[in-house]
């Protein structure tokens, strides 16, 4: 089931880029940011409330608290770079750069997570790498 909900994400992902792109035309990078950032507060609280999930607040650690206010920093630095990348590069550019994520995301899973790095991630990691140089270089 989690494949299904990765590739998923992934479709989404690709429908971002191209319609972001399409609608950052003549708009202030930081405030299509924040658009884009409200809509999916809406609907991330509007799952919360459709899925009863809201008691839950009170359960989460301080440590939980912590890391999930860094993770929403990280990810509007994310997003901040991402839609000023848009507006002044190509998406077909843009895109491939940002998926480095996956690269620097096994590393990190290495290095602080201590998961393994396999045979099969090394490779792959290595043609994501020289996947993203071709299409960008």
């Amino acid at each position: 089931m989690w494949f299904v909900f990765a590739l998923l994400s992934a479709v989404f992902a690709a429908l971002t880029s191209i319609l972001a792109k399409v609608g950052i035309d003549g708009v202030n990078s930081n405030l299509a940011t924040a658009i884009r950032t409200v809509v999916v507060l809406a609907m991330a609280w509007g799952m919360v409330f459709l899925t009863n999930a809201q008691g839950g607040i009170s359960a989460i650690s301080k440590k939980s608290w912590i890391f999930l206010i860094l993770s929403g920093l990280a990810t509007g630095a994310s997003w901040l770079c991402y839609y000023r990348a848009l507006q002044v590069g190509e998406a077909s550019k843009v895109v491939p750069v940002d998926k480095l994520s996956v690269v620097i995301t096994l590393v990190l899973a290495f290095a602080f997570l201590h998961e393994r790095f396999t045979p099969k991630s090394l490779v792959g990691a290595a043609l994501i790498t020289a996947g993203t140089l071709m299409m960008v270089l």
